[in-house]
């Protein structure tokens, strides 16, 4: 089913709607404050399946049902169960690296708490904004264990880390402007106008060259976790393709036209 034949869908845990390239997947369990299920995860990795190979859908928007929470964290229920065997598994960590290389731009709006998994499927977004409500944070040493979904590592890159082992260690909690402070959420907007932030800052980047787009996610993710020379040489080479591009013709052509340019993505 294309993104032209369906707008909305509801699934067992979450909703899906689609506006336009838009596509945004809400987690929908309010009766326990958007808490992630073995069956959340299952539900959301085959949405991206499906959205991937959709050229219509030009961005992802994650959610929560709500006023309250965005995702308040993991099932506590099912993480009673947990043994050795679901640590290697690494559901959850395996849906977020893959999320934070999902080609296709990504954006969370937190419209409320945003805890353990919950902060940590944020956190491997390309972009978060905040309402001003929010609250986030990683509790996990609260329950004896830790942040397992890439939060150990994600934060420490976002906020320092220093900042880091002082939110992990303590399980403190923060609001949205101590977030943005700490460069935790890229904004913060009132509660009520989170939806219409989110989608504005999807439509502004689905304006640019899409092949732009996507590899200047490669190359700054990628550029990150290495050396700076070699990450300019990363540079060097994006930019070097991008060069042949037709979009890269069509942006300077427009841009000489006085124009809005017409991206075709190749």
């Amino acid at each position: 089913m294309t993104a032209q034949q369906a707008t909305e869908q509801t699934h067992e845990t979450i909703t899906t709607s689609i506006d336009g390239a838009i596509g945004t997947i809400t987690i929908n369990r309010p009766t326990v404050r958007n808490a992630l299920s073995n069956k959340v995860l299952e539900e959301v990795g085959e949405v991206l399946d499906a959205w991937e190979d959709d050229d219509a859908i030009g961005a992802v928007v994650f959610t929560g049902t709500g006023e309250k929470a965005f995702i308040a964290g993991a099932d506590i229920g099912q993480l009673a169960g947990y043994d050795m065997a679901h640590g290697l598994a690494a559901h959850m960590q395996r849906l977020y690296d893959r999320i934070e290389d999902y080609p296709k731009p990504t954006i969370a709006a937190l419209n409320g708490v945003a805890l353990g998994g919950g902060l940590e499927l944020a956190m491997s977004c390309d972009i978060r904004i905040a309402a001003d409500t929010a609250r986030m944070g990683l509790p996990e040493a609260t329950l004896g264990v830790l942040p397992g979904a890439g939060g150990t590592q994600r934060l420490s890159r976002l906020v320092g880390t220093g900042r880091a082992v002082e939110m992990i260690l303590t399980s403190r909690i923060i609001t949205a402007a101590e977030a943005e402070r700490y460069g935790l959420v890229t904004a913060v907007v009132p509660a009520g106008e989170l939806p219409g932030n989110a989608a504005a800052t999807a439509q502004t980047i689905l304006s640019k060259g899409p092949l732009a787009v996507r590899l200047g996610k490669v190359v700054i993710r990628q550029g990150a976790e290495t050396d700076q020379k070699t990450g300019l040489l990363l540079e060097r080479l994006a930019q070097t393709l991008l060069y042949t591009t037709g979009d890269k013709a069509e942006g300077a052509a427009a841009f000489l036209g006085k124009r809005p340019a017409e991206f075709r993505g190749r």
